[in-house]
């Protein structure tokens, strides 16, 4: 699906076919075979990858991911995908990731820890402050990159805080880096919400109520907008009258669920898709609007928290209705933004208040959200091809310039 993305938009700008052809291709792909010590004794050798797609722009930068089903073609992927997430917002960077198969939820803390420092060492000459900077992704935290940034920093013989992001606070992490995925899924539905000069009552349904999705209905409840449902994996909530995000989250951490929750009515996940709102945020998982109920969806605007929440199918069915889909590598790259502030500051050893970055955040946010939304308006596509255009266009550009040598 990547390249057929990619080719999509190559036939619109017209891409060199020699270009397009070095795009479609990540520059380099690792794959390693990690022998592990478990608890009982017992030696597992597991397979790690770390795919760089393209480094025109900057350093290659990207996500790690413990899942049994990873595998090269998946990494491969979501490292074009990051390619494009980061030229889109504009930062000095490429596209890359990486991933071990594993189930991390099998395993104690010492053997993914153990896991966690021989993948490192394996791929230590590849990544770098200025080479490759991981990131947590699923099924990774900020203890694995402590671990990640603790390995590589004893081959280098110094501290490097700069060779992973979304690090712990006392290993120099950045402030507003929990918080910065929904809050910058928050900020450009409410610049959707004054480009389409939505006035009076602004109501918001999030799909799923983790981090993402709990940040930006906090931010929505904290601007004014009405939150009037929620949902996990067990169900949704539904008031027309609204619900306190933050009320909604401790009855969730003490039940389990968001169900339950007092004075609400529950739906299905399904219902909560096609509810009457202004704004919705599938943040959950992929593939949850599709070509079956994208005609019933009634929100005037999403906001794609997850990643590849909507299917091509339904984003062609909700352009015609003319709902306005702020797409994946633009309305969630508030994460990826927040770890470049983050990499900033380590490579200066000079770090800014949680108000600050997420002053920035909103600055670079809204900056991206209008290039999109005006190119959208030029070019009358939608806004996924919109954000895809400039995304590569800038890529293009930057390889260009820079030419093909040696």
């Amino acid at each position: 699906m990547a390249v057929k993305q990619l080719e999509n938009v190559a036939r619109v700008l017209d891409i060199d076919r020699g270009i397009l052809e070095i795009l479609k291709r990540p520059k380099r792909e690792i794959i390693v075979h990690l022998p592990v010590k478990m608890d009982n004794g017992e030696i597992r050798v597991f397979t790690g990858y770390r795919v760089q797609h393209n480094d025109a722009r900057g350093p290659f930068k990207g996500g790690i991911r413990y899942h049994p089903d990873v595998n090269l073609d998946e990494v491969r992927a979501l490292a074009m995908w990051m390619t494009w997430k980061t030229a889109v917002m504009n930062l000095p960077y490429g596209g890359a990731k990486g991933g071990i198969a594993c189930n991390p939820k099998e395993m104690s803390k010492g053997e993914i820890e153990r896991l966690t420092r021989r993948y490192t060492y394996a791929i230590r000459d590849f990544i770098g402050p200025y080479k490759d900077i991981p990131a947590p992704d699923v099924y990774t935290d900020e203890q694995v990159m402590a671990w990640i940034m603790d390995t590589y920093s004893v081959f280098s013989d110094r501290m490097e805080p700069g060779v992973v992001t979304a690090k712990p606070l006392a290993l120099q992490g950045s402030q507003g880096r929990t918080e910065a995925t929904g809050f910058g899924v928050m900020v450009v539905a409410r610049e959707a919400v004054k480009k389409l000069s939505i006035s009076g009552d602004v109501t918001v349904a999030v799909q799923g109520y983790g981090n993402v999705s709990y940040w930006a209905a906090h931010f929505a409840h904290e601007w004014g907008f009405r939150v009037v449902a929620a949902s996990d994996t067990k169900g949704g909530v539904y008031n027309p009258e609204g619900i306190n995000p933050d009320k909604l989250l401790e009855h969730k951490r003490a039940t389990g669920s968001v169900i339950g929750f007092p004075g609400a009515k529950e739906i299905s996940n399904e219902e909560l898709l096609e509810l009457p709102v202004t704004i919705l945020v599938p943040g959950a998982i992929e593939e949850v609007i599709t070509g079956k109920n994208a005609d019933s969806v009634q929100a005037r605007i999403i906001s794609e928290g997850a990643n590849g929440p909507t299917t091509p199918e339904a984003d062609k069915i909700l352009h015609e209705k003319g709902v306005l889909v702020i797409p994946d590598i633009l309305a969630n790259a508030g994460g990826v933004t927040t770890s470049y502030l983050e990499w900033v500051q380590n490579l200066n050893r000079f770090y800014w208040s949680k108000k600050e970055v997420l002053s920035m955040l909103e600055s670079r946010m809204v900056s991206a959200f209008n290039d999109v939304f005006s190119l959208f308006k030029e070019k009358d596509v939608d806004m996924r091809t919109a954000a895809y255009m400039i995304a590569v266009s800038r890529v293009v550009e930057a390889m260009r310039i820079r030419g093909i040598w040696p």
